[in-house]
């Protein structure tokens, strides 16, 4: 009777909480941040220090088919018993994210605590058995403010359910330990892995540290480059969807450059042209001696990637709409889709404690340029659950028509080893109607990919602070994409 008299109290507290709040809101990223670290960081790769510093001193775990524990018992029996297993015992744990539920604790109007609930799995590998045994639980977790840190004060798991688990069909992220004993073997400071399946955004896990002695949320804010450019890309898309905007309509219209004012070619450029890298300009302006942009071919003519081109439809668009592309595409996909992470640029509301800052491939930091204005092209801020939620938008054509979503999949013009562009996308044909559209990010401390494919409804997002980050390119997409994995590397490093 003692035992189940110490749930009162807990039960108590939860008549007394407030409204479940939104998961954009600030307090449930900071408590689905800690979540991550005391899991993801510290009970999959038995990193004790994490339970240390986020526990409580008065800690106590109630478990449905074992004990009470106090925090010196718990660590103990974490140091004993699952984190001193033989080396060919694994376990991990994943939260289902649809599951969680947060609930602020007032006194007064002033906060002082939260309260999480939800399920997560458990996944248990006997490496010579190639058998992964599942189980999972519900949760009930306490979190207070003590001098104005969240500690976990009470924990309480029950309903456990075990189950025998096909591993193929089991988590995706397999042995969270590898991983970040990989990352230091290939000096990636920062890995950032979204799955995407049956068209959800069904993982995401980070990797890594931000700086020593940093573990890396869940919820990271990376630079990702140039995959700015999708972006940018389906913003146009949606008006032309909306019947606002027309691709084949010459650009001039709404924006001329004074580089190339004179030049008859500027009358022929199309934002079809743009969106599938047909404009005629260099990459950047900057790589042309006298620092100007000109035509160097007619446009649609062929392939030549620039950023410049994402740019010009920028001035454009803006100049249409009378709106800057950041609050374009705030409207249009950044607050539909919650992405509450995402912006073209820096601001004041930009959490730089959790910025995965860039590296070369010698381990030395990049100084952290701090843009303040929006490019249409590059130097986005987003995480892994963002993109990967507009990336899931995209497999959905979510806002476009069907005419528009069938020509971003179409190819435009080839690149190479038989690959195309369509709009926005490059395009990897795998035959029987499959395809995937991607594309990539690189920039200083930077190295970005992602793939979708809409017939299978499948995607997966990487993303790296490091140079030479694409060397993990490989392992990650054979791993996950498997034989489509496969084909992928062939064909980028097919001569």
């Amino acid at each position: 009777m003692k035992k189940y008299l110490l749930f009162i109290p807990l039960l108590f507290i939860t008549t007394l909480v407030s409204a479940q709040i939104d998961i954009k809101s600030d307090l449930y990223k900071t408590i689905i941040s800690k979540d991550s670290l005391l899991f993801n960081v510290g009970f999959n790769t038995c990193d004790i220090s994490q339970f240390e510093n986020l526990l409580s001193e008065k800690f106590e775990f109630f478990h449905d088919k074992d004990s009470i524990s106090n925090k010196k018992r718990f660590l103990h029996n974490l140091r004993n018993g699952l984190c001193n297993s033989p080396t060919s015992f694994q376990a991990r744990r994943e939260l289902l994210p649809e599951s969680t539920k947060i609930y602020p604790l007032y006194k007064r109007e002033i906060l002082y605590g939260a309260i999480q609930i939800g399920i997560h799995q458990f996944f248990e590998t006997i490496e010579k058995r190639k058998e992964v045994f599942g189980s999972s639980a519900k949760f009930t977790h306490l979190w207070l403010l003590e001098n104005g840190v969240w500690k976990l004060t009470k924990s309480l798991s029950y309903d456990h359910q075990d189950q025998l688990l096909d591993p193929l069909k089991s988590s995706i992220f397999d042995n969270d330990t590898e991983i970040e004993n990989w990352l230091t073997e290939n000096k990636v400071p920062t890995l950032g892995i979204g799955l995407i399946n049956d068209g959800k955004l069904q993982q995401v896990k980070v990797f890594g540290e931000l700086k020593k002695g940093v573990s890396a949320p869940y919820n990271t804010i990376f630079n990702v480059a140039s995959l700015t450019k999708p972006i940018t890309a389906i913003v146009t898309l949606k008006f032309v969807s909306l019947g606002k905007w027309n691709l084949d309509e010459p650009i001039y219209k709404y924006w001329t450059d004074p580089d190339i004012a004179n030049d008859p070619n500027l009358k022929k450029l199309t934002t079809r042209h743009i969106l599938s890298h047909q404009t005629g300009f260099t990459n950047w302006r900057g790589n042309n001696k006298d620092g100007k942009l000109h035509f160097e071919f007619e446009p649609g003519a062929k392939y030549q990637y620039s950023g410049e081109g994402f740019e010009y439809l920028r001035k454009a668009l803006e100049n249409k709409f009378h709106k800057t592309l950041d609050q374009l595409a705030n409207e249009l996909i950044f607050t539909p889709l919650h992405m509450t992470d995402t912006k073209y640029f820096w601001d004041n509301k930009t959490d730089s404690t959790r910025f995965a800052i860039g590296y070369d491939n010698k381990g030395n930091a990049y100084e952290t340029i701090e843009n303040k204005t929006a490019n249409g092209a590059d130097d986005l801020l987003t995480t892994i659950e963002d993109y990967g939620n507009f990336l899931v938008s995209v497999l959905n054509s979510e806002e476009l028509s069907k005419k528009v979503f069938d020509d971003m999949m179409t190819n435009q013009v080839e690149t190479k080893n038989g690959k195309h562009f369509g709009l926005g996308f490059e395009i990897f044909d795998f035959g029987n109607g499959e395809i995937a559209l991607s594309h990539g990010g690189a920039d200083n401390g930077v190295q970005t990919i992602v793939f979708i494919f809409p017939k299978s409804r499948k995607g997966i997002l990487i993303f790296t602070n490091v140079d030479d980050g694409y060397k993990v390119y490989e392992k990650l997409l054979t791993h996950y994409l498997r034989e489509k994995g496969k084909r992928i590397v062939e064909i980028e490093t097919k001569q």
